[in-house]
């Protein structure tokens, strides 16, 4: 059985800049297509713009609230929240206020670094 405890999981930084820890993926567990990360951005920041070519993902906001780009459109977010990025859209998030965001994010297959392709920022006009 695998279990592994958030207060255990290493963190480190991801490609788009986010503070990640691995809960269950291929590297620490029995599980072999998809991983479970927390992700955790400081208040005032954001990803870097990226896309995935092959993963598509689900983030899960837990705490703080966050403005989503997603391809061409821009939402404001917050917990209970769950958000489906389709393999290829170009995405980020930025922490609105003063709260640290926290959100889960699931990934199929699992995240792996190469598959992550940062992008050039460009204006995206919110909805």
């Amino acid at each position: 059985m695998d279990i592994v405890n958030q207060r255990d999981a290493v963190a480190f930084i991801t490609a788009d800049g986010s503070t990640i820890r691995e809960l269950l993926a291929h590297r620490n567990s029995s599980i072999r297509n998809q991983s479970l990360a927390e992700a955790r951005l400081a208040p005032g920041m954001a990803t870097t713009p990226h896309h995935h070519k092959v993963t598509e993902e689900i983030y899960y906001i837990l705490s703080g609230e966050a403005e989503m780009t997603l391809a061409t459109k821009t939402q404001r977010v917050g917990p209970g929240d769950a958000i489906a990025i389709p393999p290829g859209d170009r995405h980020t998030i930025r922490t609105i206020g003063n709260v640290e965001l926290v959100f889960l994010c699931s990934c199929a297959p699992g995240y792996e670094s190469t598959d992550t392709f940062l992008e050039h920022e460009t204006p995206i006009a919110p909805d």
